[in-house]
């Protein structure tokens, strides 16, 4: 395996420049109006991975998604093989304009795609398992498909895509065969934000995270959403801010003394200087929070974001299920059993707290008959209804649990909206306009995730 040296911060790494630099260049003659990425779920993990490819000569890569993360991240110790890769310099703009960016100034070992001499150095996350560490950032080919469904293809390329060199231990705990993490967030150098200026189409991806044993998809630019048969869900998206929260919720926990400076969770420290950086998350205002129609009573406070970044509510597909704060949970589940008195409870199953005789629950078009949760966000014209099939989880014993979990008194936020109850979701995030469509549950609009077409 490579080792990076000790990182030395390059001068002017962490200045943040307020300017737009694209790492790839454009498509000659114009580019394709939209790419896609196929998403499928992994039953072990209960992770969503894609397939992409890369490299010259080019080979597919299977990675997780990650609504978090600063970049897209691949391991380039196992067989990392290209002609076509480049490191960033030190000292170049996309370095300077990374705040927790370092310079590896010699390399230890042979020169290779993880370990250049004078390059830019950022620190990789595997976001399921919480562990980081530095990795050289690089260019290189990126491929991706611009149909989906009957067949994707074909490939639309970015010939200079910029990317962190991770290290095999990093994908410990991803799904069997990913290498990598595909970053989908609102930071300058995640997927949309680099595809949008390289294909030169709007800054805004839509998300269909399907359940397992079928197919969903990331579309990122202009294209329409039409799913079989004959379901167009363009202009009838509800939207709700995103809001950004001015703390980063995204913890480093590193400490380099022979650098002398510190990243935390919420701050960047050098030579006693200190810069706050905003979280690159997707957070929404939701101010309540529904079940069969009837408020749950909650303390307001938690559901704002507080000046240190705590609180609030944000979306992640690297958490299985949504994470409530220890009194909201509470409420919710109190809320739901009295809703459910007349059904047998079943024994609980961690990680949940609330379940029932499967046996005992009927079955919609919309899954579990159970009662409804409905997310406020920001009043109730814009409410996202959660039906059975995205509050209720199966368990092997046959109980039916309602899907969400305990995240204790003091969690840095306090509503994490995790994948399964985003699952045939159709969720718009539109970084231009800083908004997040969302169209309900597909099967009630006979449709699902698996069914989306384009080209």
């Amino acid at each position: 395996m490579a080792r990076l040296p000790p990182l030395a911060v390059a001068s002017g790494a962490l200045l943040l420049l307020f300017v737009s630099v694209s790492p790839c260049r454009a498509v000659a003659g114009g580019g394709p109006s939209s790419v896609v990425l196929p998403v499928s779920k992994d039953d072990a993990t209960q992770q969503y991975v894609t397939m992409f490819r890369q490299r010259t000569p080019q080979v597919p890569v299977k990675a997780v998604l990650d609504l978090a993360g600063t970049m897209l991240w691949v391991d380039c110790d196992a067989g990392y093989v290209s002609s076509s890769y480049a490191g960033v310099r030190c000292g170049a703009k996309p370095c300077r304009l990374l705040k927790n960016a370092g310079c590896a100034i010699t390399c230890l070992d042979a020169v290779s795609a993880g370990c250049l001499n004078d390059t830019c150095s950022e620190f990789p996350k595997n976001t399921a398992t919480s562990v980081s560490t530095a990795g050289n950032i690089i260019t290189d080919v990126l491929s991706l498909p611009t149909t989906f469904r009957p067949a994707p293809g074909p490939l639309a390329t970015a010939p200079a895509f910029l990317f962190t060199c991770g290290h095999t231990f990093l994908t410990q705990g991803l799904a069997d065969g990913a290498t990598g993490m595909v970053s989908l967030s609102r930071a300058r150098f995640a997927l949309p934000t680099q595809l949008a200026d390289t294909f030169g189409f709007s800054r805004k991806f839509a998300l269909c995270l399907p359940p397992a044993s079928a197919a969903g998809v990331v579309v990122f630019g202009d294209a329409p959403y039409t799913f079989q048969p004959g379901v167009d869900l363009s202009k009838s998206l509800i939207y709700t801010p995103l809001l950004v929260n001015p703390v980063s919720t995204a913890p480093y926990g590193r400490k380099d003394k022979t650098t002398k400076y510190f990243i935390g969770e919420t701050t960047i420290q050098l030579k006693g200087r200190v810069w706050r950086e905003k979280s690159t998350d997707y957070f929404v205002s939701l101010t309540g929070i529904k079940v069969n129609g009837h408020t749950v009573p909650v303390n307001a406070t938690l559901l704002a974001i507080d000046k240190k970044g705590v609180g609030g509510t944000k979306l992640s597909t690297v958490s299985p299920y949504t994470v409530l704060e220890r009194s909201i949970h509470q409420a919710v589940t109190d809320a739901f059993a009295k809703e459910m008195a007349a059904i047998p409870r079943a024994p609980a199953v961690e990680p949940f707290k609330l379940c029932y005789d499967g046996r005992k629950v009927g079955s919609t078009r919309v899954g579990p008959a159970v009662p409804t949760i409905e997310l406020v966000l920001q009043s109730t014209a814009a409410s996202w209804v959660v039906f059975g099939a995205n509050s209720m989880v199966a368990t092997k014993g046959g109980a039916l649990c309602l899907g969400v979990v305990d995240a204790g008194t003091e969690p840095q936020t306090s509503v994490v909206i995790g994948g399964h109850m985003m699952e045939d979701n159709l969720l718009e995030f539109d970084l231009e306009a800083s908004r997040l469509g969302f169209s309900s549950y597909l099967p009630s609009r006979q449709t699902t995730c698996n069914n989306f077409r384009l080209g």
